[in-house]
């Protein structure tokens, strides 16, 4: 449940960054939100062999 939980922490702490690349056409808005996307996808694929792992065994 931790990678879940900063999963969800990463998503509320890049939701301005977000909001500053889309509406304001900010760059290096847009460079920390990829930078966190990526941040996210390898959390989640950690999550993803848990949970299997989880349920394997």
């Amino acid at each position: 449940m931790d990678i879940y939980n900063k999963i969800k922490e990463i998503i509320a702490e890049g939701e301005k960054d977000a909001q500053d690349f889309y509406e304001k056409n900010n760059k290096a808005a847009g460079t920390r939100t990829r930078k966190r996307m990526m941040e996210i996808k390898n959390l989640a694929q950690d999550l993803r062999k848990d949970v299997l792992d989880k349920s394997k065994g």
